[in-house]
């Protein structure tokens, strides 16, 4: 699976806003929510999906920065992993991008790599 616009799912913390405004000659504006190119972006969205998925890292899921893959040992289990997943997802607000997920497939690339089950 892959996480939908993944820094742009961080809500920036009101009072760290006006670091990271730019002014047009019309008008000051700043970002609700954390962009691309911050320096520590990727270590604090790294970090943030760690927090939400800390009890199914290394069990059931595998994460690195937006992309994520669910595991299973047992075929009879997915769907349960699937569904913890999902529910992790709902309720912390994430959402993953349907057209880059692929589901109950035994082989794939995941960080460029071939995996097999």
């Amino acid at each position: 699976m892959d996480a939908s616009r993944g820094y742009h799912q961080i809500r920036m913390a009101p009072e760290d806003e006006e670091k990271i405004a730019f002014i047009t000659e019309y008008k000051l504006y700043y970002w609700k929510v954390m962009p691309f190119g911050l320096k520590n972006a990727g270590a604090t969205y790294q970090r943030m999906v760690n927090s939400i998925f800390a009890s199914q890292i290394g069990r059931n899921m595998e994460i690195y920065m937006d992309d994520m893959l669910v595991k299973s040992k047992v075929r009879a289990n997915h769907l349960a992993n699937l569904r913890e997943t999902f529910n992790q997802l709902r309720e912390s607000g994430l959402k993953v991008n349907p057209e880059k997920c692929s589901f109950g497939v035994v082989s794939g690339k995941f960080l460029g790599y071939m995996i097999n089950a």
